[in-house]
């Protein structure tokens, strides 16, 4: 009798101990690898937040460039606009020269013409003082006469080469006038050209700067949804680990109640 229990615990102890192992065996597996998961899942997440964290610097750089593309671009479309209204300033100026250049010149053709006219009558003048002093004598009221007309055209001669002297230092002063103008019209010119060629430029890097911001923006978004589906990759990983531990836990008391069965002594 003694031997059949013998025997009969021994069998016992060798399925509980099977148990055990099996159970062991059956856990331990499952549970490193879903450690190795969730280790993997939280490097995941860390190189997906350094990932966003680098994309949100990019994109903020390129929003900082687009806004200061478009102040480039802003203050480049008020210096073409003060370009142009100086070029229209600078033209109409010059139209005016050329208009005081001609009024004077026609002022000194008439100024001359009047000089000439005036030396006409000096000469006319003083022929007639010549004969009318031969013919009635110098102090005939005929010479007289002659004196005053030859002293007055002396005065509107000489008053008359005083206004070509004023008509040639107006015509020189309209003539320098309007080369300044048109010296002033070849540098808004060139102004012009200069702030053309800044926009243009700004507009490229305006349009390359929202192409970069697009596409950061884009990565952004990918590395959000990457990160989110590595939390919730790791939350299901955490998940089958506690319901294993659960498993595990409630094995283990199923175990605990069969040896306890198994030690507890039989009655015949």
């Amino acid at each position: 009798m003694w031997v059949y229990k013998l025997i009969r615990g021994s069998v016992l102890g060798l399925m509980f101990a099977g148990l055990l192992a099996g159970s062991a065996n059956a856990q331990s597996p499952d549970s490193s690898s879903q450690q190795q998961d969730i280790k993997k899942d939280k490097q995941d997440i860390r190189e997906d937040k350094k990932d966003l964290s680098k994309d949100r610097a990019d994109r903020n750089a390129d929003q900082k460039d687009i806004n200061t593309d478009n102040r480039d671009l802003k203050n480049d479309r008020k210096d073409i606009h003060q370009d142009n209204k100086d070029i229209n300033k600078d033209k109409h100026d010059m139209h005016q020269d050329n208009k005081d250049i001609q009024s004077d010149k026609t002022d000194l053709s008439k100024d001359r013409a009047d000089r000439n006219a005036d030396q006409r009558d000096i000469n006319h003048d003083k022929l007639d003082l010549k004969q009318d002093d031969q013919k009635y004598g110098a102090n005939s009221s005929e010479a007289k006469a002659d004196r005053r007309d030859l002293s007055k055209d002396r005065a509107d001669r000489n008053a008359d080469q005083r206004d070509i002297n004023h008509d040639k230092a107006d015509l020189s002063k309209d003539r320098t006038d309007r080369n300044a103008d048109q010296k002033e019209i070849n540098s808004d010119k060139k102004d012009l050209t200069a702030d053309g060629k800044d926009r243009h430029n700004d507009v490229k890097d305006l349009k390359s700067d929202r192409k970069d911001r697009n596409q950061d923006v884009r990565d952004l978004r990918s590395d959000q949804k990457d990160l989110k589906q590595d939390r919730q990759d790791r939350n299901k990983d955490q998940k089958d680990i506690n319901k294993d531990k659960k498993d595990l836990k409630a094995d283990r008391k199923d175990l605990r109640k069969d040896r306890a069965a198994a030690a507890a002594p039989r009655k015949h």
